[in-house]
């Protein structure tokens, strides 16, 4: 099986922010028939159809409204991660031969239909740990999570607010250049340690956007890539990783399953954090950025908050990350993976304009999901 010969020939976004026009399906339809244009392909060419979070049989009920009738379809749910956990999927599926055109899509309008979902709404809160040791202390969902996983990284290891608020400033440097992000005012640290306080130690800039948003993503073998309108990028590794549901469950608050899947998804690539140009992590929260920091092995464990100060991950530092805005200036449509993809792809072929990363050849998106519950990690290559 060669797992070696699988590209990204197409990508693209839905349209982003506030959707009032549309439905999250011809959403869908809309960025796929792009991202389709882009590898040479049509909806007739999808054999494989992966997507996540989208209605009871997601994959079904996408298939439908597109009019195709794949081979293999995935509604794999691994919240954030799905997308990056579904290209590993789908290259094993192609490299079985068992599919051709495989369609990763997504896409919600959960600020414009106000869905972010209350506690006890949740599925599975009625287990015996929810109930007995997570509900009654009234932590909020997904937020209180991560506050407890900042608090114990900041107890464990002396990381400060400032250093989150580093974290924030970068993505929103990245988004004054990006003419689609969300948020591109200036904002300084201050700004960040000043915006109100909503779970100890986290404030409302170190959380990220509510917005609407999604896209698609084409994967074919080598065969199917040279006929791409557009410069098709190489995918060199992936991997997936979990470890709790519940935060009662998590072994160590400071790690996060991306220390399963980046070691894995690098040594399939034969790569090292320092061969890596750009990185796109999933900041859902500033403290999940930090964690990724660490856990990919770009910096040791607790030194995630030195990392980060000066400028690192912003506009001409030496590891630019969120380049697009990230989840926190950028879009946050409920499932950020998919996007993180379409960004690492578009700077490796040099589409990006002004936040364009010069010589960009490695890229690295790493999704997660839950309660840093889950990761998928994807390398990818301009050839």
């Amino acid at each position: 099986m060669n797992l070696r010969d699988i590209w990204i020939t197409g990508v693209a976004e839905t349209p982003l922010g506030v959707v009032t026009d549309q439905s999250e399906l011809s959403m869908v339809a809309g960025a796929a028939r792009t991202a389709l244009a882009e590898a040479g392909l049509t909806l007739r060419d999808v054999d494989g159809l992966f997507v996540n979070y989208m209605g009871e049989e997601g994959s079904v009920q996408v298939a439908e409204y597109l009019g195709i009738t794949p081979k293999w379809s995935d509604s794999t749910d691994l919240g954030g991660a799905a997308f990056e956990a579904q290209v590993l999927k789908a290259m094993a599926a192609l490299s079985a031969g068992l599919i051709d055109v495989a369609l990763i899509t997504y896409a919600s309008r959960q600020r414009s239909r106000r869905l972010r979902p209350r506690i006890e709404d949740l599925p599975l809160t009625g287990t015996p740990l929810m109930h007995l040791l997570e509900h009654p202390t009234g932590l909020p969902v997904p937020l209180g999570r991560y506050a407890l996983i900042a608090a114990r990284h900041m107890h464990d290891y002396g990381t400060t607010e400032e250093q989150l608020a580093e974290i924030a400033v970068a993505a929103r440097s990245w988004a004054a250049l990006n003419p689609k992000a969300f948020k591109r005012d200036p904002l300084s640290v201050a700004d960040v340690m000043h915006s109100p306080r909503l779970c100890n130690p986290l404030k409302v800039l170190d959380c990220c956007l509510v917005t609407d948003g999604g896209g698609a993503l084409v994967l074919t073998r080598g065969d199917r890539a040279r006929d791409a309108a557009k410069p098709a990028v190489r995918v060199l590794g992936a991997a997936e990783g979990i470890s709790h549901w519940h935060i009662a469950q998590m072994r160590d608050l400071t790690v996060s399953p991306g220390a399963q899947s980046g070691p894995r998804a690098f040594a399939m690539a034969g790569i090292t954090p320092g061969d890596v140009d750009v990185l796109q992590p999933y900041d859902s929260f500033t403290i999940t950025v930090l964690l990724a920091l660490e856990d990919l092995g770009f910096c040791a464990k607790g030194e995630g908050g030195a990392f980060v100060q000066g400028g690192r991950l912003a506009p001409g530092g030496a590891l630019p990350a969120m380049t697009s805005g990230g989840g926190l200036s950028y879009c946050h449509p409920g499932a950020l993976g998919l996007l993180l993809l379409i960004e690492a792809v578009r700077q490796l072929r040099g589409d990006c304009g002004d936040r364009q990363v010069a010589d960009a050849r490695i890229a690295v998106a790493h999704g997660v999901g839950g309660f840093m519950s889950t990761a998928g990690t994807v390398v990818l290559a301009h050839d």
